[in-house]
């Protein structure tokens, strides 16, 4: 039981179970998330959103890890967490203005694009750090760098 409720949590809910490129829709999965999250919540329904699919993910991944080899690609709660924390920058804008698909459209393009290239320090994350904690802070790592250019273009008024 325990280990059905970690695979669960860990593909999100079955989302990481796509034939093809399951972390795209693991990430694609947690854009509706991060709308009603912000939506309602603000900043801080994203980073509360952050904090839980990231301790919830290392528990689930870490029993996951017991049965699979490191890091799977079934496995998108990283992605959720990740994904999640490149709209906290931006978390208030979101809130207060209802015509915000761009944000969420290039935001979920920059998180694909640093998870799946993995600049430095998240290809080192992803390669030295072989355990639950390092499938998590990839993904972490890429949502920051993501946050942060969506937050620059959104301040330096490239996206209004």
């Amino acid at each position: 039981m325990k280990q059905q409720i970690s695979f669960l949590f860990a593909t999100f809910f079955n989302s990481g179970r796509a034939p093809k490129a399951p972390g795209t829709f693991g990430s694609l999965a947690t854009v509706p998330l991060a709308f009603v999250l912000a939506y309602f919540f603000g900043f801080w329904g994203i980073i509360s959103g952050v904090i839980v699919s990231f301790f919830i993910g290392t528990a689930a991944v870490k029993e996951v890890l017991k049965s699979t080899p490191h890091d799977p690609s079934f496995v998108v709660i990283d992605e959720v967490a990740g994904q999640l924390l490149t709209f906290a920058g931006v978390a208030s804008y979101l809130q207060n203005n209802s015509s915000s698909l761009l944000f969420y459209i290039i935001g979920f393009i920059l998180f694909r694009i640093f998870d799946i290239f993995k600049p430095f320090p998240v290809s080192w994350a992803d390669k030295k750090i072989l355990n639950h904690w390092g499938v998590m802070l990839d993904d972490i790592i890429a949502g920051l760098y993501a946050g942060l250019i969506l937050w620059g273009l959104h301040y330096f008024q490239f996206l209004i």
